[in-house]
């Protein structure tokens, strides 16, 4: 649930994949991936 909340914060721009807690990095990245945005994952 809380990765679901910080990639659509990715996607809208509001928040940047460095700014996501370490815990749930890996998560986030996956979600952005398997929403096609893989490149905003990148640190």
């Amino acid at each position: 649930m809380l990765a679901m909340l910080w990639t659509t914060k990715i996607i809208l721009g509001k928040k940047t994949y460095a700014d996501v807690p370490r815990l749930l990095k890996e998560q986030v990245a996956e979600c952005l991936a398997e929403n096609g945005f893989e490149e905003l994952a990148e640190a």
